[in-house]
Order: C-alpha cells, then sequence, then structure tokens
C-alpha cells in the first residue's frame, strides 16, 4: 500500500525555508490528522551537535503536537541511529501524546558513525511490523533526518523499504549528500526530498507549518479502500458512492439501488432496474404507452394484420380464426367452410332439403305442397 503525502504540505518549502522567518502559530484546537504509522529516523551520529540535536526533538514535537495520537488513530515511532541502530519507541508504545513527547525528551544520542542504510532496513523489518504495532491498512510514513554522508549503501535497502509500501521523506541538514537523500526518498523528488542549512532551521519549520497538517488531502494519491468515492474532510477521509449506488455498512463499498426490488416504481408490467433508475417495459403482446408506464395490448384484429376468412379473435400480439354461426373453421384455422345439414343428412325433410348455413328449410317435389310441419308434403 502506498501511504499518502501525509507530510508534504509540511516538507514542501524546506529547500527555501533558510530565507523565511516564521510567526509565532496562534492557539487553536487540534486538527485530526487521519490514521498514519509514522517513524521518526533521527540521525544522533557523533557530527550532530548536542544544541543540533536539541531542535530535532522540538522538530519531532512539534509534528506529533498536530496530529490525533492514538491506538485507532496516528501512531508514532522514533529509532536513532549512528553506527548502530536504536528502537527510541514502537508505534504501539504509546497511544497518548504525554508518554510520547516525554520519550522525545529523554532520548540519549548515540554518537558513532552514519549508517543510514542500516537504520532503513531496521524500519522495514522490525519498526513498521506487525509485531511493534504498524498496521496493513493505514498509511506507513517515514521520516529520515541526517546530517552527513551514509557510511552503508542505502539504495537498494531504501527501494525495497518502498517497495513494501512506506513513504519515505528525507530531511538533510548542513552537510547531507543530496544524492544520497534522493536515493532514500519516495519520488516524486521534489516532494520528498530536502535540504535545508542548519539544525535551526528544522526547528524553524516545525513552528512555520505546523497549521499545514490540518489540510491533508488523505485521497490525493490513494483511495483509502473506498469502492468508488475517496472524500477528503481536514486530516481525515470518509467514502462515497457515485449516484445510484448506497454506501454498505462496512462504510467503503457500494451497491446499486434497486428500485424495482424495492417497489419504488410505476411501471404497469416490467421494471427494468438500473443503478438508481429505472425504465419501463412491457409483457409480450403488449406496447408500452407514450408515458413510459402503461401498456396496451397488441390487437393485430384491430390492426388487419391477420389473414381470417371470417372472424379474427386478439389475443396479446397474436390472434385466432374463427367462423360465423353455421360454418366451421377448416385445418388451416383461417378459412371457414358451410356447416350443410342437407349434405350430411341432419335433416327431417319429406323429400327436398334445401341448405343454409348450419340450418335447412325443406321443399316438396312438383306437384306436391308443404304441409304446415315445413317438413312433409302432400299431392
Amino acid at each position: 500500500m502506498r501511504a499518502p503525502l501525509i507530510l508534504a504540505t509540511v516538507l514542501f518549502t524546506l529547500a527555501v525555508v533558510s530565507e523565511a522567518r516564521p510567526k509565532k502559530a496562534a492557539a487553536k484546537e487540534k486538527c485530526k490528522s487521519g490514521p498514519v504509522d509514522l517513524v521518526f529516523i533521527i540521525d544522533s551520529s557523533r557530527s550532530v551537535r548536542p544544541h543540533e540535536f536539541e531542535t530535532m526533538r522540538k522538530f519531532m514535537i512539534d509534528i506529533i503536537h498536530e496530529m490525533d495520537i492514538g491506538a485507532a488513530a496516528t501512531r508514532v515511532g522514533v529509532v536513532q541511529y549512528s553506527s548502530q541502530v536504536q528502537n527510541v519507541f514502537s508505534l504501539k508504545t504509546h497511544t497518548r501524546l504525554p508518554g510520547m513527547v516525554k520519550a522525545i525528551n529523554e532520548i540519549i544520542p548515540l554518537a558513532q558513525g552514519t549508517m543510514t542504510g542500516l537504520a532503513i532496513r531496521y524500519a522495514m523489518n522490525v519498526a513498521f511490523s506487525a509485531e511493534e504495532g504498524a498496521r496493513p491498512d493505514v498509511p506507513h510514513v517515514a521520516v529520515i533526518v541526517t546530517d552527513g554522508r551514509p557510511q552503508d549503501r542505502v539504495a537498494e535497502v531504501a527501494a525495497a523499504a518502498r517497495e513494501s509500501g512506506i513513504e519515505i521523506y528525507a530531511v538533510g541538514v548542513a552537510r547531507a549528500d543530496m544524492t544520497s537523500l534522493r536515493a532514500m526518498a519516495s519520488p516524486p523528488f521534489e516532494d520528498h526530498v530536502f535540504l535545508v542549512e542548519s539544525f535551526d532551521l528544522i526547528h524553524q519549520f516545525g513552528l512555520q507549518f505546523q497549521d499545514k497538517l490540518c489540510g491533508m488531502d488523505l485521497c490525493l494519491d490513494s483511495d483509502r479502500g473506498c469502492e468508488q468515492i475517496c472524500e477528503s474532510s481536514p486530516g481525515s477521509y470518509h467514502c462515497l458512492c457515485m449516484p445510484g449506488y448506497t454506501l454498505n455498512e462496512d462504510g467503503k463499498t457500494c451497491t446499486p439501488i434497486d428500485l424495482c426490488a424495492e417497489g419504488k416504481h410505476d411501471c404497469e408490467q416490467i421494471c427494468n432496474p438500473t443503478t438508481g433508475e429505472f425504465t419501463c417495459s412491457c409483457n409480450p403482446g403488449y406496447t408500452l404507452n407514450k408515458d413510459e408506464k402503461t401498456c396496451t395490448m397488441i390487437d393485430l384484429c384491430a390492426e388487419g394484420k391477420h389473414d381470417c376468412e371470417q372472424i379474427c379473435n386478439p389475443t396479446p400480439g397474436e390472434f385466432t380464426c374463427a367462423c360465423d354461426k353455421g360454418f366451421t373453421l377448416n385445418e388451416d384455422d383461417k378459412t371457414c367452410t358451410m356447416i350443410d345439414l342437407c349434405a350430411e343428412g341432419k335433416h327431417d325433410c319429406e323429400q327436398i332439403c334445401n341448405p343454409t348455413p348450419g340450418e335447412f328449410t325443406c321443399a316438396c317435389n312438383k306437384g306436391f305442397t308443404l304441409n304446415e310441419d315445413d317438413k312433409t308434403c302432400t299431392s
């Protein structure tokens, strides 16, 4: 996980701060700097004079005073190094600011060589380990402050640390080597590499830019696990969803809003969900009306789109054929044939049967007259 540029807004002016003079920061309410695992890696080699080391203490204290310190908020660790590495306190050691400040004030410099690579390796393997209190789901930030050229190799181990997800800021003071600083720091170098003229200027930097800590955009280079939208607020962030989605209980993932499933629609027949909206459609044999909600049956009979000889009976989008009274539907289900009761012998005429559709009338041969029963004949 690549950590955000958690201190970029604070550090970006270090290169030119030697010409600036800070104004005393006005008392203000502490801001929440957002959750971060921050480890200071402090050069305490013999070249760092006692009064210079005191300014580094003040530098660290100024920074952490502006952070929301706590087990669930910002955790801070401090490592000092010279020819060896000393873990001053781990990320899990202090959950309250007073204890942290006390531990920083009690640091005794090692006053030996400058094994910066060794310190970076320690930070990667130990200081930022779960055993020492590092969390997998928050930014890991290391701030290296050194005044000299490393006496060991730093490029390879720094690259490995960055690859492991540690954002490295390299602050060089006085005699520090710019090439070495660039070999340590995360890209882009203009945001992570700083060179100042003296330790006094680090102390001034801590005073001058402490108010910048409250305006950090924690969503600038990471989505913070938000599935769709990460929205920054002063020193914090929260997840949002795009229109048509709702935020799940985990506060990070989003689910499409299904108005159809929720019954929040006015479709007569079929509701088709889209993200946070819906469209209506109709069952087969129906057509959607202009209101885009209700449906009308497609009547092929009324539209004349049929081949029935006599009667067309509409069904949705289809039809069936029938015949008038006295006719029967042929096997083609379209044409009709008159029912001839005479031909079928289904009559009781004495002499002559005259067929009509489904019926008949009787008549008599020449020389006979039809009786009143309309069936029999008399000569």
